[in-house]
């Protein structure tokens, strides 16, 4: 298992794109360089979102950024919640 936490950003880069690429998916990768899923789902977010703000003509600043983040990930929180809403509860097999 080839760990990625310390290593060079070129290595970084090039085996994150090619989770980009769909060669390889991020349950893959994450087992293969001793990651979590959560780990690398965080990765392809930061990234995406550098890479967006890298193509606009006014660049936000790393607090902008951060914020946007925020907002994002509060967006997730929210459907999630919407979605366990949704599920209705299941018995319980001990209560029988």
């Amino acid at each position: 298992m080839e760990k990625l936490r310390g290593g060079r950003p070129t290595e970084k880069l090039l085996w994150f794109l090619s989770i980009l690429r769909g060669e390889t998916s991020i349950q893959e990768a994450a087992r293969k360089h001793g990651l979590t899923v959560a780990e690398v789902e965080d990765w392809k977010e930061r990234f995406l979102l550098a890479a967006e703000n890298a193509l606009i003509s006014r660049p936000k600043d790393e607090e902008a950024l951060r914020e946007e983040q925020i907002k994002r990930l509060k967006q997730k929180i929210e459907e999630l919640g919407l979605i366990q809403e949704r599920v209705p509860p299941r018995p319980c097999p001990s209560m029988g």
